[in-house]
C-alpha cells in the first residue's frame, strides 16, 4: 500500500467505526423520539401545556441530546473524512490528536446547538398537528425548495473549503477550532431540512436516517458550482457506482 493509501486508511478506518458502531446503538433503539399515543392517533386535547410536560417527560432534554449526538454520530461521521485529512496533512505529527479533536469539537457544537432548535421545531409541529405523516408533508415541501435553491448551493459550496490552518503551537489549535466551527455551520445550512425529517416520521426512524445520510453523501461527492436554482441529487454517486458495476466481468 502506498503511502498516501495507507494515510487515507488511518482516517477511514476510524471514522467509519465511529459511524458504524453508533449505527449498531441506533438500531438497537430503533424507536425514534417518544411522543404521547395521542399525538400519533390525532386525538384532541384541552391542554397543550399538559402535552408538551409529557412529551418532556418521556423525554428529557439530556436523554434528547444524548439521542441526537448518536444521530449526529452515525450520519455525518463520513462527511468528516475530507476536512479531517485537511487537518492532518497540515499539522506536524505530535499535534495531530489535539487539532482533529478540536476540529470535532467545533463541528458538534454547531450541530448541537442546531439539534435544539430542530428537536423543539419537530416536538412543536408534532404537538400543534397531532397526526402522523401530517408534520413529516409539511417539513417535505421546504426540504424540497431548500434543495433547489441557491442558498443550498453555497453552503455545499462553503462545505468543500480548505482554509489554510497553522501547523503547531496555539495557532494551530485555534484554528482547527475554528475549521469546525464553520465547517459545521455551513454544513447545518446545507444539511437542516433533511435532518429534520427523521425526526418527525412517525415510522422507519432509522431507514429514514440511512437515506438521508446517503443522500448527504452523496452529495459531498459533486464539485462546487455556481448557485442557482437546480435539483440537486446523487447523481454522482449513482454514476460511480454503475461505473463500478459495469467494470465487473461478466459470468457465461
Amino acid at each position: 500500500m502506498t503511502p498516501a493509501g495507507l494515510e487515507r486508511l488511518r482516517i477511514q478506518a476510524p471514522v467509519l467505526s465511529i459511524s458504524a458502531g453508533a449505527w449498531i446503538l441506533v438500531a438497537m433503539e430503533a424507536t425514534g423520539m417518544a411522543l404521547p399515543a395521542f399525538c400519533s392517533t390525532g386525538a384532541l386535547w384541552t391542554a397543550p401545556s399538559a402535552s408538551l410536560d409529557l412529551v418532556l417527560a418521556l423525554n428529557p432534554p439530556g436523554s434528547l441530546a444524548a439521542g441526537w449526538a448518536l444521530m449526529l454520530a452515525a450520519m455525518m461521521a463520513p462527511l468528516l473524512i475530507v476536512p479531517v485529512r485537511h487537518i492532518r496533512d497540515r499539522c506536524l505529527p505530535r499535534g495531530r490528536a489535539r487539532v482533529v479533536a478540536l476540529f470535532v469539537a467545533g463541528y458538534a457544537t454547531s450541530w448541537m446547538v442546531a439539534g435544539a432548535m430542530l428537536l423543539a421545531l419537530a416536538i412543536a409541529m408534532r404537538l400543534a398537528v397531532p397526526r402522523a405523516w401530517l408534520p413529516l408533508s409539511a417539513a417535505a415541501l421546504p426540504a424540497l425548495v431548500w434543495q433547489i435553491s441557491p442558498a443550498k448551493q453555497i453552503c455545499l459550496n462553503r462545505c468543500h473549503l480548505q482554509p489554510e490552518l497553522a501547523a503547531f503551537g496555539l495557532a494551530a489549535d485555534v484554528d482547527a477550532l475554528h475549521f469546525g466551527l464553520t465547517h459545521g455551520i455551513w454544513c447545518v445550512g446545507s444539511c437542516w431540512a433533511l435532518m429534520l425529517l427523521p425526526l418527525l416520521v412517525p415510522h422507519g426512524h432509522v431507514a429514514t436516517m440511512a437515506a438521508v445520510a446517503l443522500w448527504l453523501f452523496s452529495e459531498r461527492l459533486e464539485r462546487p458550482t455556481s448557485p442557482r436554482w437546480i435539483w440537486r441529487g446523487p447523481g454522482k454517486a449513482i454514476r460511480i457506482v454503475a461505473a463500478r458495476a459495469g467494470m465487473r466481468p461478466r459470468h457465461r
